[in-house]
């Protein structure tokens, strides 16, 4: 029996929470992420923002520019995440394998489940009912034979739809004159390389495909498979541990020539990768250090090291990658590990066997907070668990930008 695959996406996920919660937005332009006077860019937005061109990833101030009058919010993950684990809850039920995609969207194998055509159709009816009338949300849901087939069937009809691509036939009529982008894989640089070679519709893909081959090599076989709606993928659960990277960044809204204020951002940073690789009992061989300068150009450098996991060693590493790049005004700044592998994996040493060394690690991450603690008179240590969220780290750095000892503003700020 062929597989049968359900893929179930949340329309307008964070501003459609928000609109349940609070009434009063309903109807309105609604858009969730950065505000108007700050830097960042648009997470979602409701429909009714989407009328005025808003889209997900836009500039926040190119938002504001195409709607003024909307309704501008920061996201609250805790929140989101809390409700994602309601969803999940639900669709799982109905599923063999669960692949999350993100906190509101997923593929779910129900081939065994559904037996056929018809039971998939009751359950992702079901899956549409119970996510309503449990949860006050509204999911899209596209039901098919393959993976690339179901995630095009829940973005036919949205919001609040349903279709489905029986077969690989189907899939193909449903997309044969659509631009190439269409395609899984296929953004904006191998779009335009398409293009120059006259390929603008998957028809010229499957009209061409070894000019698309020759073009893109492993890629450009991959995208004409899927052209010819020949996607074989299995629905696989997501581990933690087959990340190949853990990081965390923060954007300024200010661009910072500081680079010891950088160098404290990067203590809480180094803390937040630590946090998350011990949730899943992980550590990588090396630290990459991301940065963003002020005219917007990107760099990364990175440094293998012993198995590392620890924030001490994670903003040590850190900092002597900082200090041998150019010293120039930088608007985000981003620390994390690589080359990662769980804990059972990780070979022990003689300094594992040492308790002076662990003691030593303590004995530093205490003294890292402590020099916070007394250049910006926040209680650090006692609440890195808040800090661990995304809105309070955000509000935290901007905060220690605004105190930085010496700063203009740190002298006439007491609050």
């Amino acid at each position: 029996m062929n597989q049968i695959i359900i893929h179930v996406d949340m329309d307008a996920f964070y501003a459609s929470v928000e609109m349940r919660d609070h009434p009063q937005l309903r109807g309105k332009p609604l858009i969730i992420g950065s505000l108007p006077t700050e830097r960042g860019v648009v997470a979602t937005c409701s429909y009714e923002a989407r009328k005025y061109g808003v889209h997900s990833a836009m500039n926040i101030k190119e938002a504001y520019r195409l709607c003024p009058n909307g309704i501008y919010r920061h996201p609250d993950f805790e929140k989101y995440k809390e409700v994602s684990r309601q969803l999940h809850e639900i669709w799982n039920t109905y599923a063999s394998a669960s692949e999350n995609i993100a906190l509101d969207e997923a593929y779910l194998d129900v081939t065994e489940q559904a037996k056929d055509w018809e039971g998939a159709r009751r359950i992702a009816q079901t899956i549409k009912e119970r996510t309503r009338k449990e949860l006050g949300l509204t999911c899209s849901v596209g039901v098919a034979y393959s993976k690339t087939a179901a995630k095009m069937a829940s973005e036919e009809k949205k919001p609040d739809g349903y279709f489905e691509i029986p077969t690989p036939e189907d899939f193909v009529n449903l997309i044969i004159d659509r631009d190439v982008r269409v395609l899984y894989t296929v953004g904006e640089k191998t779009a335009e390389k398409l293009y120059a070679y006259g390929i603008r519709k998957v028809r010229d893909i499957r009209n061409t495909p070894e000019i698309v081959g020759r073009l893109l090599g492993k890629q450009g076989r991959w995208i004409v498979r899927m052209a010819n709606g020949e996607d074989d993928r299995k629905v696989t659960p997501y581990r933690p541990q087959d990340a190949k990277s853990i990081s965390r960044e923060v954007t300024f809204q200010e661009d910072v020539s500081n680079y010891d204020l950088l160098k404290d951002v990067l203590i809480l940073l180094a803390f937040c990768v630590e946090h998350r690789a011990a949730r899943y009992g992980l550590h990588g061989y090396g630290v990459t250090l991301k940065i963003t300068y002020a005219d917007m150009k990107k760099i990364s450098r990175s440094k293998s090291t012993p198995a590392c996991s620890s924030a001490v060693m994670i903003w040590q590493e850190a900092v002597r990658l900082l200090e041998g790049i150019d010293h120039r005004p930088v608007r985000l700044i981003g620390v994390g590990i690589y080359s990662i592998f769980p804990e059972d994996r990780r070979q022990l040493t003689l300094e594992d066997f040492m308790e002076e060394t662990s003691q030593r690690e303590q004995e530093e991450r205490e003294g890292m907070l402590r020099s916070l603690q007394a250049r910006y008179q926040l209680d650090f240590a006692g609440n890195l668990d808040k800090i661990y969220r995304g809105e309070i780290l955000h509000r935290t750095v901007e905060y220690m930008r605004n105190h930085f000892p010496g700063t203009d503003r740190s002298r006439n700020n007491t609050d």
